[in-house]
């Protein structure tokens, strides 16, 4: 089951990572523009890496969210109680915040160490 919950977070994580590369590739001029008026790298980086950590905690949400639906529908079908322990939900939650901001580190530090004329000449 480690096994199983492991691959799907990195799974998740690889796709947090494609979501933020195509965000990146999309918004060149932008942070070409953002870097041309005075952004420095470090608000490049914040900005991408709270845009991965938002993405993560959507996701987040909707697996505690589908947790709680399982465990409502296994315990009505079948009539076995099920428990739902708050620290299994904190913990769930926290890990799917931690991989999305660990998987988001590298698109926004590529995105933070653009070049301002390289940026604003991309088409």
């Amino acid at each position: 089951m480690v096994l199983i919950a492991g691959l799907s977070l990195v799974v998740g994580g690889i796709g947090i990572m494609n979501i933020m590369l195509a965000n990146i590739q999309q918004r060149v001029k932008e942070i070409g523009i953002r870097r041309a008026v005075g952004a420095t790298s470090s608000d490049i980086l914040v900005q991408f890496l709270l845009e991965a950590v938002v993405i993560s905690v959507g996701g987040g949400l909707i697996g505690v969210l589908t947790g709680f639906m399982i465990s409502y529908g296994i315990s009505h079908f079948t009539g076995w109680s099920t428990l739902i322990s708050l620290s299994s939900i904190l913990v769930s939650f926290f890990v799917s915040v931690l991989v999305g901001l660990s998987f988001g580190i590298f698109p926004a530090r590529r995105a933070s160490e653009m070049d301002p004329i390289r940026a604003l000449r991309y088409e």
